[in-house]
């Protein structure tokens, strides 16, 4: 049996569990929201690899914004930051 450890997602299958698009994930990984994923090289070309740790991240972040949570509020939440009062109540 695989070790679970080394189990990783292509930016598809992160896509498709988490149900964020690929371009909102290559977006939130350029303007820094979330974590670069590691990269696959094949060639000449780079496959990012998620962890499910971050595909449940991204999952978490977007059940999040669609309870209407701004993007830098819904990261936060997604990784148990605390937040201020004045991003709550901005957020409420």
């Amino acid at each position: 049996m695989e070790n679970d450890s080394k189990l990783t997602f292509s930016i598809g299958d992160a896509s498709k569990i988490s149900g964020v698009q690929q371009k909102q994930i290559r977006s939130w990984e350029k303007n820094g929201y979330i974590p670069k994923a590691e990269r696959l090289i094949l060639g000449l070309h780079e496959h990012r690899r998620f962890t499910p740790s971050q595909v449940k991240n991204l999952h978490k972040i977007k059940e999040f914004l669609d309870g209407g949570f701004t993007l830098k509020t819904a990261v936060k939440k997604a990784n148990d930051e605390n937040l201020s009062k004045k991003e709550v109540i901005k957020n409420a």
